[in-house]
């Protein structure tokens, strides 16, 4: 959510917060993520950008059309009490994220049962692996149907887009958690359970 006592920013001083942030990212550009959380700077209120829920971002209400920039904005995405940032070592700024900050666009499988490993790219090319340090976890979409989400750094997620959530979800299986039978999906040594087996039916996604 925007930092709403914060927030007001002009649309001038809103360009002007995009240009020093732009300006202080590739100042400051190197290989790998940029270490945002041992970053500290003060926050100068929100900025009008937004990632909407299907992962496109806009910027003044455009989409941005440069990959290179929404790459570059996504690497130093953080999230601070439950409110979205873009940290640099100068300033932080607040945006707004309708769902998840990322979208899984992919997915490779290999192995089968405990020993299966998932691998799920970002639309940012962030790769990760299913498995403790990336978990997976189910939402309940407003028609009943199932929402995944894979950890990708951060406490930020990525939301399984529709096509992959059907390869994930013919990957399920049931397993008996805590005494119940639960829908769910083993990978990377553990299994992440979305529903209670009764209420699974097939091909269930949003």
């Amino acid at each position: 959510m925007p930092h709403a006592a914060q927030s007001g920013f002009s649309m001038t001083e809103s360009v002007s917060a995009m240009d020093r942030l732009l300006t202080s990212l590739r100042d400051g550009k190197g290989r790998g993520l940029p270490p945002v959380e041992r970053w500290n700077p003060p926050f100068c209120g929100d900025i009008d950008m937004r990632i909407a829920a299907d992962g496109t971002w806009f910027y003044l209400g455009t989409p941005i059309g440069r990959p290179a920039l929404v790459k570059l904005f996504s690497s130093v995405l953080r999230r601070d009490d439950g409110d979205y940032v873009l940290v640099t070592p100068v300033e932080k700024v607040g945006i707004t994220v309708e769902d998840a900050p990322f979208q899984a666009v992919e997915m490779a499988v290999a192995g089968e049962g405990e020993g299966r490993s998932l691998a799920f790219r970002t639309q940012v090319d962030d790769v990760v692996s299913a498995g403790p340090g990336h978990a997976i976890r189910f939402e309940r979409a407003a028609k009943g149907g199932l929402k995944p989400y894979i950890h990708v750094r951060r406490d930020l997620w990525a939301r399984v887009t529709r096509a992959v959530t059907y390869d994930l979800l013919a990957l399920g299986e049931v397993r008996e958690v805590d005494g119940m039978p639960m829908f769910g999906v083993a990978a990377g040594g553990a299994f992440y359970p979305a529903v209670p087996a009764s209420e699974i039916e097939d091909g269930e996604a949003e």
